[in-house]
């Protein structure tokens, strides 16, 4: 994969919206249990028990979205010793979990620094168009409904699994569809792995239509374990679901200005 670093598609307006959601993610990611862990490398019983049982109250589960049923007994975030060690106690919820609001609450949860910093900077490059184009508000409605078409897109193809959803990636997918939809001619500044971090501007056509080509391949198990933990099928719907969005106003919008030079070797390199 490629690694988008900047596009050639200035805006007109300051965007609010994608700054927000970028320090929100941050903010609710420092306040996740179990964050220090991903630092050092190490955590023990007590930081795994904590975080699974903050993931079970505020993430989204598949099989809660599709039968609407909570469970009656879930991690407390106590460890407890049996006579096959230690393990994460379970009781009842000390509270009451909406399946439909956890998927607003999984859109800022993330997993690692990895995961977070990948789907921030692919917000932070595309966001700000999609945000300069619908307005602030509506900028805000659509992330969010593309975060829950990603979310029970990905429910009815997993509708009893039990493993907690999170991150904005199905929301940031959504604005990806939109900004090929919108700016399909606009300029990408991307780093691509050839020995060396070899920087080339690319139509983004290409590089967003070749990242969802991706998505599409690995959502059908096609070239990923069967371990993995990305949620390839919610990748595929939020793009899909920003294309949809974003398809009416395609006439109205003002293509992106030209670039001038080569689109690689050492002329070609980004000034920003």
């Amino acid at each position: 994969m490629v690694i988008p670093v900047h596009d050639v598609n200035p805006v007109r307006r300051t965007p609010y919206v994608t700054y927000a959601l970028i320090a929100a993610n941050f903010v609710v990611f420092l306040a996740t249990p179990g964050v220090a862990s991903s630092l050092t490398g190490e955590s023990g019983p007590a930081q795994l028990c904590h975080l699974q049982a903050f993931l079970d109250h505020w993430a989204a589960v598949p099989r809660e979205l599709i039968h609407g049923q909570t469970p009656t007994t879930v991690p407390t975030g106590h460890v407890g010793v049996g006579p096959q060690g230690a393990g994460c106690l379970v009781g009842p919820p000390g509270y009451d979990k909406s399946p439909a609001v956890s998927v607003l609450t999984a859109m800022f949860l993330h997993s690692s620094w990895l995961h977070l910093l990948g789907n921030m900077l692919f917000l932070m490059i595309f966001g700000n168009n999609i945000e300069d184009r619908l307005g602030h508000i509506r900028y805000v409605l659509f992330y969010v409904v593309c975060g829950y078409a990603a979310a029970y897109g990905f429910a009815l193809v997993n509708a009893d699994s039990g493993d907690p959803l999170i991150g904005a990636s199905g929301a940031i997918a959504g604005v990806l569809g939109a900004y090929l939809v919108l700016y399909p001619r606009a300029r990408v500044w991307v780093l691509v792995p050839f020995l060396i971090f070899l920087p080339l501007r690319l139509p983004a056509w290409i590089v967003l239509g070749s990242w969802f080509v991706l998505q599409a391949v690995y959502s059908s198990g096609t070239g990923v374990s069967a371990a993995g933990t990305v949620a390839y099928v919610a990748h595929v719907v939020g793009f899909l679901a920003g294309m949809l969005l974003a398809w009416p106003l395609r006439p109205g919008t003002p293509p992106p200005p030209e670039p001038r030079g080569l689109l690689w070797g050492r002329r070609a390199r980004p000034r920003w």
